[in-house]
Parts: structure tokens; sequence; C-alpha cells
């Protein structure tokens, strides 16, 4: 694996490769890697030849109170992760290198749909830098294909809307969520849970799982917003303080109604320090 911090490097290195016909694909991250990064890169691997991944910690994506300094940096493990997985190129930038003239004066990228809800809603400003960063992050290296996870389900369907709207030749593919063994679904995030909150915040997902089978159930008489109330209720009495508990369609995020065949069941809540999210795709046809 070759490490790259420079991008115009970078860019250089690949564009010889693009010439020659060789397929690229990109997994950005933010690096403290677990199996669920790694699955991306398999992914990715599976559709290309030559598979670039990134660590960056995007400073513009993160709100006033969240966690940027906090955040958990363990690059010597995550080169060696990417090393196992079979990654060819480490693209390593700092924030000097992707904003070379400051974040606030840098040119954003806003996709004027699906920000404003589900995580959008109180993560204001989240998306616009996820989008500008990832559009960075695209035209250095120029892909052929991208994967994004699915457990970030209002993010992966953002990148798709923008690389449509922007006539990008990319292929954007969504890697299905990694879980542990209760569950849960795996992120960088759940170092922060105790133990105990770690077997408790399986709970989200048997709900999100419950939800899906009363909708499923032709004999269940409860209405979709009965259906959300009920899992934030049963979400509040185990601990969690809900962000949201969201029954959207999975075309648009908008909200689904009955007669709506491709459903996705999205929650965000707090349990102890971290924020979980986690999702289901109800595909009702099948």
């Amino acid at each position: 694996m070759k490490i790259i911090q420079n991008p115009v490097e970078l860019q250089r290195v690949l564009l010889g490769q693009k010439q020659k016909g060789i397929k690229i694909g990109i997994v950005p991250t933010m690096g403290n890697l677990h199996a669920g990064h790694l699955s991306l890169i398999e992914t990715a691997k599976e559709n290309v030849d030559i598979v670039v991944s990134s660590i960056f910690v995007n400073p513009l994506q993160f709100g006033p109170n969240e966690d940027f300094e906090n955040y958990p940096r363990t690059l010597d493990a995550d080169i060696e992760k990417l090393k196992e997985v079979g990654t060819d190129f480490l693209f390593l930038p700092t924030i000097d290198d992707i904003y070379p003239d400051g974040q606030q004066s840098h040119t954003s990228v806003s996709v004027n749909r699906m920000t404003d809800k589900l995580c959008g809603a109180s993560r204001p400003g989240h998306f616009l830098g996820v989008t500008t960063v990832v559009n960075i992050l695209f035209n250095i290296v120029q892909p052929n294909v991208a994967v994004f996870g699915k457990k970030d389900y209002q993010q992966y369907r953002i990148i798709k809307a923008m690389v449509k709207d922007l006539r990008m030749p990319i292929e954007i593919i969504g890697g299905e969520i990694v879980r542990e063994s209760n569950g849960l679904a795996m992120s960088s995030r759940n170092g922060y849970l105790s133990d105990q909150e770690k077997s408790n915040a399986s709970l989200l997902r048997k709900i999100i799982i419950d939800t899906a089978k009363k909708i499923k159930d032709p004999n269940n008489a409860e209405s979709f917003t009965q259906l959300k109330e009920s899992s934030i209720a049963r979400l509040t009495e185990h601990g969690f303080k809900v962000d949201y508990f969201e029954l959207v369609r999975q075309s648009d995020l908008e909200n689904a109604t009955p007669e709506d065949k491709s459903i996705l069941i999205a929650a965000a809540a707090w349990l102890g320090q971290p924020r979980l999210i986690d999702n289901l795709e109800l595909d009702l046809d099948s």
C-alpha cells in the first residue's frame, strides 16, 4: 500500500493509471477503522482494479458542540488494517491540503434535498460539510466507483443525488451494515459505550425489526404515526434519548405512506455519550 499526502501527487499517479484503462475505486473514511469500513474496501475490490481509501477527519461536518477534537484517531492501527485488507493507496491529507484557503472561504457543494431531515435536522450544516469534502475527494481521485456504508443511509442517498445532479461519471455503491454480535451497528463511536450500554444498545436494532414486522403484518391496526410513537416510547423507557424514529421512502427520504413499497425505518438516539444510528430497508413487494 502506498501512502500519499499531497493531492497533486495522488491525482498525477491515478490519472496515469486511468489512462491505461485501469478502473479506480474510493472508500472515504475518517479513520478509527473497524470491520464495517473494511467490508467497504472488500466491496470496492470486487468492482475495480485499484482501491484508494482516504483518512481525513473533516472539520466541516462537525457542529459546534460535536466531538471533532475528541474524535478517535488511530492512524497506526488503521494503516495496518488497510494493508491487511489489500488497499492499494491511502490518501492522508491535512486540513490545509483539503482547504488551502481556509474552511470558511472554501467553495461549498450543497445538495438541495434530503439534507434538512433525519440527521440533518439535528446536525445543521453536517451534510454541507460531507458533500463539500466528498466532492473534493472525487475531483482529486476521479474514481470510477465509490463505496459508502448504508449505516449512514442518508449520507449514501445524498451522495448519490450529488453525483446524479452534477453529472459525475461515478458509480455509487452502498455497502451493507456490519454488526456487532448483539446486532448493534458497528461505529467508530461505539467505543464510548460502557459494557452495560453496549448491551442495552442492541435494543435499537430490535425495535426497528419489531416495527418492520408490524408493517408487514396484515392484521396490524397501528398507523405509521402510532408505530413511530410507540417505538420512541420504548426506547425512552430503556434510557435512550431519541433524536428521531422515522418511516420514510428509500428513494427521497420523504415520509412514507402505507401505499409505499420501499420504506426505510431510520432511527437515531443517544445512549450515554454517543449518538447511535441504525436503519432497515423494507421492501414490501418481495
